[in-house]
């Protein structure tokens, strides 16, 4: 007998990378091995060298298939064994060894919107619905739309094994959520990559697309991110922790913009200070305040322990880039601070 085995990779298209995957066919009991795949076609090479390899590093039950197939997850290296310069989960890898003992976790609040070739779901042709309002968490077809492909998604990242704990309608029509965690580090991105893709897979079988786009309709509306829940052991242990973590996210301007700027395509379209968002250029932070650019939860204030929101990040975010950026400048300053 033999298996599928569905390789995914991202690739290196700009401003933001995009998924591929392609099919092996494997012997019963075969190893998946590293394979390879023409760069030149996916912004990650030059024709006259073409050649780049594609290692796994995370494998899943296939709920699409079925059976003993599997997705598997792959790096993308250089002929020469160098990680490729679109890679960067190479780059979050040491960085989550180095501040292991902190045993930092996330929770990724993916956010996307589904169109029906070029309008938002649920939009009518030639004009726009109703205002923002009834539509998060909303019921009933007059407000939301889209709940078949999210409800299959739901099932599929479940039967493959992922992390997602949630799903909800959010705030604009055809704008939906789930949620991967909490987990750590490497995990979380690895699983918010592969639900990603089963998105976009499932939403193929209903004719629609799902698009990461930060502000996919301009004007009154809210845009789309991917609020990044951090805790460490001592932000779960104490209070002082979590301010720590919050105060050196906002140390100085470079350190503010370091991020931002990194937190996906398009964020100055969606930080504009309404919506539910923070100016881009200016951080904050607060209990209970969906304004702020990092949001304490009440409840930890009340209990004095658990974990921060920064609500910053892009919906097109690289969750290997946020989590690495997040556990390098909270996870140093802890450990300046001995709150490890």
């Amino acid at each position: 007998m033999s298996f599928k085995a569905e390789y995914i990779w991202i690739d290196g298209t700009e401003p933001t990378a995009k998924l591929r995957s392609k099919t092996r066919i494997l012997a019963d009991g075969a190893e998946l091995a590293t394979w390879g795949f023409d760069g030149s076609s996916t912004n990650q090479a030059e024709g006259h060298a073409s050649d780049r390899v594609l290692k796994p590093v995370f494998s899943c039950p296939d709920p699409i298939r079925g059976g003993d197939n599997v997705l598997v997850l792959c790096e993308v290296f250089n002929i020469d064994g160098t990680a490729h310069e679109t890679n960067t989960r190479a780059l979050l890898r040491p960085i989550a060894e180095q501040f292991e003992a902190q045993e930092a976790i996330f929770g990724i609040e993916q956010e996307y919107t589904f169109f029906k070739g070029e309008r938002p779901l649920g939009f009518p042709v030639g004009g726009f619905p109703a205002a923002q309002g009834g539509y998060y968490c909303g019921v009933g077809a007059d407000e939301v739309f889209g709940r078949e492909v999210v409800e299959l998604h739901m099932d599929r990242c479940m039967e493959a094994g992922l992390a997602i704990c949630g799903i909800n309608a959010e705030v604009m029509p055809g704008q939906w959520e789930f949620q991967i965690g909490p987990v750590d580090a490497l995990t979380v991105s690895d699983h918010l990559w592969v639900a990603r893709w089963l998105l976009y897979r499932t939403a193929e079988e209903f004719d629609i697309s799902a698009t990461l786009d930060a502000k996919p309709v301009k004007g009154d509306w809210n845009g789309a991110g991917a609020h990044t829940n951090f805790s460490t052991k001592a932000m779960r242990e104490g209070y002082d922790a979590i301010i720590t973590a919050c105060e050196s996210l906002g140390t100085d301007q470079d350190k503010v913009l370091e991020h931002v700027k990194q937190y996906g395509f398009g964020i100055e379209d969606r930080l504009t200070g309404l919506h539910e968002t923070a100016p881009w250029n200016v951080y904050s932070y607060g209990v209970s305040d969906r304004g702020a650019s990092v949001r304490i939860p009440w409840q930890v204030e009340v209990e004095k322990k658990g974990y921060i929101e920064d609500r910053r990040p892009n919906a097109n975010v690289d969750p290997y880039v946020v989590t690495r950026l997040l556990v390098n400048t909270c996870c140093s300053a802890l450990e300046k601070a001995d709150q490890v």
